[in-house]
């Protein structure tokens, strides 16, 4: 129990290490794309922290598995380069035994896997389309900030003082737009003292009215720029168009999906049940490719390893794609997990062999790289 508890201790801590800055890595890069959407309008800043929380259980579906597999990789490398797994082996503990005892924190990562895919990210995914559904409904009226200049699509700049009557009136509102008259760039401005929103009841277009305002508008370089003073003055708003990112399938319930029929349905239930199975064959692949030579270092084995993982991942998202849009046997998907277990099994019956040839391998390319810093 204790070798367990020291041996469970060590990959969990490794693998949230990892499976935190991997988040932290996939996080920063979608609210990047969140911020340039609120930027152009297309999102309201009020809701950019909550898609991103929402989106967390999705990332961390496909994030810890990496990072168990990472962390079983760099956790048991330490201890092969500091000869613990030498004195483990002496004590009695044998590979087939090491590799039972990893199977325990691996199983705890599986079952957490499994209530992030099954129930977690499913609703986590249905909140954000209805978000983004209700920012496509949204105008550009209703995503104006007080006090700083936005730019709405690419051709207009608004800038607004203040808002009223519950954001129904605008006050104080200054536009700039852009556009091409017979071939020649044309620049507009107009400020207006009030502003509010109108929605054609015919048509259902949205323009925005404004009062007591003037407008100026030329071709920029020229003196004959047109004054228009004006007591209402009108101009249609876009509606907003903000990308899909959720499909409709991955926003379904797991037992709406186990009472449907269709293809996309079925590939995402698949999909679903398969990430805790990713979990086990990844620790029973990961224990076996972690031997590595103490002469070597801990990070010989990294490249191939994570070659290995990866070429796993994009067959299996490849097979749930062809599920999806060309009917395939859901049956496909397990056989790649199949595949991938056998490998696995083929690494613990015939370890020795593969141990030379990974040796090979690190000596070829230590020798490549000795090479290269010996002509520089």
């Amino acid at each position: 129990m204790i070798i367990f508890r020291y041996l469970a201790r060590e990959v969990l801590t490794t693998m949230v290490a990892v499976t935190g800055v991997l988040l932290l890595i996939i996080m920063s890069g979608r609210f990047i794309k969140y911020l340039a959407d609120a930027a152009s309008g297309e999102l309201a800043a009020g809701v950019l922290f909550q898609l991103i929380g929402l989106r967390i259980p999705g990332f961390l579906e496909l994030i810890l598995p990496l990072g168990l597999f990472l962390g079983i990789l760099l956790s048991y490398g330490r201890l092969y380069l500091e000869n613990e797994i030498a004195v483990l082996n002496a004590c009695g503990i044998s590979p087939a035994r090491l590799q039972w005892l990893t199977l325990g924190p691996a199983l705890l990562v599986a079952l957490l896997v499994g209530a992030l895919s099954l129930w977690v990210t499913p609703l986590g995914a249905a909140k954000v389309e209805r978000i983004l559904k209700e920012q496509e409904s949204a105008t550009d009226f209703d995503a104006l900030t007080t006090g700083q200049f936005q730019i709405q699509g690419r051709n207009r700049a608004t800038y607004v003082e203040r808002m009223e009557q519950e954001r129904q009136v605008a006050r104080n509102v200054f536009m700039a737009d852009r556009s091409r008259h017979e071939g020649e760039p044309r620049q507009g401005v107009v400020a207006a003292d009030r502003a509010l929103q109108f929605i054609d009841p015919d048509s259902g277009s949205r323009f925005l009215i404004l009062y007591d305002g003037v407008r100026y508008e030329g071709v920029p370089g020229r003196a004959d720029y047109r004054e228009i003073r004006f007591k209402e003055y009108g101009v249609k708003m876009r509606e907003s168009r903000v990308r899909d990112e959720v499909a409709q399938a991955e926003a379904l319930p797991t037992v709406t999906l186990l009472q449907g029929g269709r293809d996309d349905y079925r590939a995402q239930l698949h999909w679903r049940l398969s990430l805790p199975v990713l979990c086990i064959v990844v620790t029973l692949l990961a224990v076996p490719l972690s031997r590595v030579n103490p002469r070597q270092g801990r990070y010989a084995r990294m490249l191939p390893s994570i070659l290995i993982y990866l070429m796993y991942l994009a067959a299996l998202t490849s097979v749930r794609s062809k599920i999806e849009k060309q009917g395939l046997s859901p049956a496909a998907l397990w056989a790649v997990h199949g595949l991938v277990l056998a490998l696995a099994a083929n690494l613990h019956l015939f370890g020795g062999a593969w141990q030379r040839l990974f040796d090979a391998i690190g000596s070829v390319l230590g020798g490549l790289v000795w090479r290269r810093g010996g002509k520089a």
